[in-house]
C-alpha cells in the first residue's frame, strides 16, 4: 500500500540506479522480473517513513526499564490516552521501539494552508512539529490559533512568502498555527521557534522535542547496530572518523561505560560543537571531539607527547568506526532526491581516502567497521571488494548482532563474503499501514521483525586487521 508517490530522481541518477539494480549478478540470481519488482518496491518504501520510531536509551544514566516507563507515560500524554506500546528489542537491549500509526487517510483538509520545505516535511512525517524556519508560505489570512493543513513542497519550487501554491505538494496533516502570517514572515527577519503545532499528522509518531533529553537519543535502528558491531571495550582507544552529530560517538562511549577514550572527528566546526553538546548532555566524559579532516588524520612526523588531537601516528587505535560521508539514498522519507550524478559518484573516492587512513591508524588485531546510509553498490559492496584487494592485511569478520540482510550481488564478492555483510533493505518487507486495531492484534515478535526490516537503507561491513603489512 503506497500512500505517497515513489521517490523521484534526476534522470541521469535514475538511469544509474536502474543499472545498479539490474546488474548481471542480480539478474542471474533473481531473474529480470523479480529484480525489477524489488527495485520498484524500494522506490516506494523510500518515500515513506519507517514503520517504527527508534530511540536509544542512555544506559550510562538510567535503566531501559525506567526510561521505558517514563516514555510510555509521555506517549500516552501526547496521544491523548491512545495505547501505543513501547517495545524492547531482544538483540539491541539499549533501544526502545514505538510503532508509527498511519498513514491516516480520513483526515479532513482545511482551507487555510501552510507550505513547508521538503526537509521540514520529512521531519513532520517522523513526529516533529513545524518550526518557523521550515515554513515557506501560508494562506493570506492565517492567524495565531487557526486550524491549518500542512503540505510539503517536495520539489522546492514554492517562493518564500507566497500566498498560494499550485505546484506539487504532499499533505502532511493538520495543525494549529502558533503565529500569524505577518509574524511568520516578519520584515525584521526570520523568526525562530514553533510555528505549527501538529495535532493530526498523517503519520502519528511521538515528538521528542525536550522529552527526556539526557536519557534518550533519537536514532535509526541500523545506526544503533553499527556501534554494537564495533563492540568497543572499556579502556580502549576508539576513533570515530566522521562523527557528527555524535549519535554513534555517544553510543560507543556508553558501551565502554565511559572508560577509555573516544576520539571524534568532523571537519565542520558547528558539527563538532554539536558532538560536544551531546556528550555533555548525556554526561559522557571519555569523548574528545576535534574539528579535523579525516583524510589528513595520519601523522607522518613524530608527535609531541602531550598532543591529544589529530593527526595521529600509525597504529594508534584499537577500533575505528568509519561511518562515511555518502550519497544518503537510504534516508527515509525522501520523495525527491535532488543530487546530480556527479555528486552521487563523488563519494566513492572520498570514502577510499578515509578508509586508507583508517587502515593505517588501526592497530594489528584491531577492528574497523565501515558503514553508510545509502543503497548503491559503488559505496557499499564495491568498497568492500576494493578494500580486500587493496589491503591484504584486512579480513572480513562476522557481525554481531546480525539483523539486516546479506550484501547485494553485483560487486564480485562470494556468497560467503556477502553473508558477512549487513545490508538493511527497506523493500524486504511489504509496505503497509498500521492503525491502532491492527497494532493491538499484532504479536510482539512480528512487530520486532518488522522494525528490523522497515527502517532506513543502510550498509555495514566489519574488518579485522591481521598485521601491520
Amino acid at each position: 500500500m503506497s500512500f505517497f508517490p515513489k521517490i523521484v530522481f534526476q534522470y541521469e541518477v535514475e538511469e544509474y540506479l536502474i543499472k545498479v539494480f539490474r546488474n548481471n549478478e542480480l539478474i542471474t540470481a533473481l531473474g529480470t522480473e523479480e529484480a525489477e519488482k524489488k527495485y520498484q518496491s524500494l522506490l516506494s518504501h523510500l518515500s515513506h517513513p519507517p514503520a517504527f520510531t527508534t530511540v536509544r536509551v542512555n544506559t550510562h544514566l538510567a535503566s531501559v526499564k525506567h526510561v521505558k516507563k517514563l516514555l510510555f507515560e509521555e506517549i500516552q500524554k501526547q496521544f491523548k490516552g491512545l495505547c501505543v506500546p513501547v517495545l524492547e528489542h531482544p538483540k539491541l537491549q539499549d533501544i526502545l521501539l514505538i510503532p508509527v500509526i498511519g498513514p491516516r487517510q480520513d483526515l479532513k483538509k482545511h482551507a487555510s494552508e501552510v507550505i513547508v520545505g521538503a526537509q521540514c516535511g520529512y521531519a513532520v512525517l517522523r513526529g516533529a512539529h513545524v518550526y518557523v524556519p521550515g515554513i515557506v508560505s501560508t494562506s493570506r489570512l492565517v492567524k495565531a490559533g487557526d486550524l491549518v493543513s500542512v503540505y510539503s513542497d517536495i520539489e522546492g519550487k514554492c517562493k518564500r512568502g507566497a500566498k498560494e501554491f499550485d505546484g506539487v505538494k504532499v499533505f502532511l496533516g493538520n495543525g494549529i498555527s502558533e503565529l500569524s502570517r505577518s509574524e511568520i514572515f516578519s520584515s525584521s527577519g526570520p523568526l525562530k521557534g514553533l510555528g505549527i503545532r501538529m495535532i493530526e499528522p498523517v503519520y502519528l509518531s511521538p515528538s521528542f522535542d525536550n522529552v527526556l533529553p539526557s536519557h534518550l537519543f533519537l536514532q535509526n535502528l541500523p545506526s544503533v547496530v553499527v556501534s554494537h558491531v564495533l563492540n568497543p571495550q572499556p579502556g580502549e582507544k576508539i576513533l570515530d572518523m566522521c562523527a557528527a552529530p555524535g549519535g554513534k560517538t555517544t553510543h560507543l562511549a556508553t558501551l565502554m561505560h565511559d572508560q577509555g577514550e573516544v576520539i571524534a572527528m568532523d571537519k565542520i566546526a558547528n558539527k563538532v560543537k554539536k558532538i560536544k553538546q551531546n556528550a555533555e548532555l548525556l554526561q559522557l566524559n571519555c569523548i574528545k571531539a576535534f574539528c579535523y579532516d579525516g583524510t589528513k588524520a595520519l601523522s607522518v612526523e613524530k608527535r609531541e607527547d602531550k598532543q591529544e588531537g589529530p593527526p595521529f601516528l600509525p597504529e594508534s587505535f584499537d577500533r575505528i568506526l568509519l561511518d562515511a560521508p555518502c550519497s544518503g539514498m537510504g534516508q527515509r522519507p525522501n520523495m525527491a532526491y535532488s543530487s546530480t550524478l556527479k555528486e552521487v559518484t563523488s563519494y566513492q573516492p572520498l570514502q577510499r581516502k578515509l578508509f586508507t587512513v583508517a587502515v593505517k591508524l588501526l592497530k594489528p588485531g584491531g577492528v574497523l567497521v565501515y558503514s553508510t546510509c545509502t543503497i548503491t553498490l559503488s559505496e557499499n559492496e564495491e568498497q568492500v571488494a576494493w578494500a580486500l584487494k587493496t589491503f591484504p592485511c584486512l579480513q572480513l569478520h562476522p557481525q554481531e548482532p546480525h539483523i539486516g540482510g546479506e550484501g547485494m550481488k553485483g560487486a564480485g564478492l562470494s556468497l560467503d563474503q556477502l553473508k558477512l555483510l549487513q545490508r538493511f533493505d527497506p523493500s524486504a518487507v511489504t509496505l503497509r499501514g498500521m492503525d491502532i486495531n491492527s497494532l493491538q492484534d499484532s504479536r510482539e515478535d512480528d512487530l520486532i521483525s518488522s522494525a528490523n526490516k522497515d527502517c532506513i537503507g543502510f550498509f555495514i561491513a566489519k574488518f579485522i586487521k591481521l598485521n601491520s603489512k
